[in-house]
């Protein structure tokens, strides 16, 4: 379904007053729109096929049969999983608002997603990184602000893009972020960022609060484009950095903070993340790490491939 579109049926009615509810109506991204749009849209024609036209006709087996047929097709179960997760939230919208009494695509069950490791840094590495980026001149100072303010606090790029000076707060080391959802949340920095901050704003013309806190060349906002173009050149001046994204440095904050004993939960709530399996998968990380720092510093610790060799 795209907006363009005059809905025919009771049920692409409904896609489309859920569409409005659920993210026109509470600031979701275009992006989010646009896969649901397009979720939604499929399993209209999939079911108006079946001679489906209403929401309160269809059943956990028509969602099962149209599920089974995007797996034959090779779906990807990325996509797959959020297709049911957009089914979800459109009954449970209905469920709402009355128009149905159950939520079908709650009985089909989400596929399995292989657990990807997130890409991080080592702290050393990460320490070679920011260290590289001397030098008075204003563009060397933003890169150097940037990329330690995105460590130290963890922000999606695009969090730390929208922020404008006002949001940020030296004295106390505290952003106010806005994040996924158009949820608010305070994160943290420390003496490093701090000192990058002011460095950098220092070298800026008189400041207002409602200023973007990070300029291009131009003295316009950066863009999420432009923060991967800064970290891709600053990695290029580091020997044998390994080429990593800027959402890396998200995931090397929160390795780091687990590596240091941090709390899974106020991970978390730093992170932004709603739910704690979300944050769950960087325990993983941390534990990798721990076991390879285990049986490279302790004496009698020996590696099965040592093993095989005697």
């Amino acid at each position: 379904m795209t907006r363009e579109e005059a809905p025919h049926t009771q049920l692409e009615e409904d896609m489309r007053a859920f569409l409005v509810d659920r993210y026109a109506g509470r600031g979701g991204s275009n992006h989010t729109m646009s896969a649901y749009a397009t979720d939604l849209r499929a399993l209209a024609d999939f079911l108006k096929q079946r001679g489906v036209a209403d929401a309160r006709s269809v059943t956990v087996h028509h969602l099962r049969a149209f599920v089974a047929g995007e797996v034959r097709r090779g779906m990807a179960k990325t996509t797959l999983a959020r297709r049911l997760s957009c089914y979800r939230s459109f009954f449970r919208y209905l469920m709402r608002e009355g128009r149905v009494e159950g939520n079908p695509a709650a009985l089909v069950s989400l596929p399995k997603l292989p657990r990807k490791v997130p890409s991080f840094y080592f702290q050393e590495e990460i320490g070679g990184l920011l260290n590289s980026i001397n030098g008075s001149d204003p563009l060397l100072l933003r890169d150097r602000a940037l990329l330690e303010f995105i460590y130290a606090t963890g922000v999606r790029v695009s969090e730390c893009v929208a922020l404008n000076v006002g949001d940020v707060n030296l004295t106390e080391g505290m952003a106010l972020v806005l994040g996924k959802g158009a949820k608010e949340r305070y994160v943290l920095f420390g003496t490093c960022a701090a000192a990058a901050l002011r460095d950098y704003l220092s070298r800026r013309p008189p400041l207002q609060p409602a200023d973007p806190l990070f300029l291009n060349h131009r003295g316009g906002r950066l863009t999420d484009r432009s923060v991967r173009r800064i970290l891709d050149r600053r990695i290029a001046e580091v020997a044998h950095l390994r080429r990593v994204s800027p959402h890396a440095l998200r995931h090397s904050f929160a390795t780091h903070l687990l590596d240091g004993g941090a709390d899974l939960r106020v991970v978390q709530e730093l992170l932004g993340h709603a739910s704690l399996s979300s944050t769950q998968v960087y325990t993983h990380t941390s534990r990798e790490r721990l076991v390879q720092v285990y049986q490279t510093a302790h004496p009698r610790a020996i590696r099965a491939d040592s093993a095989k060799d005697e």
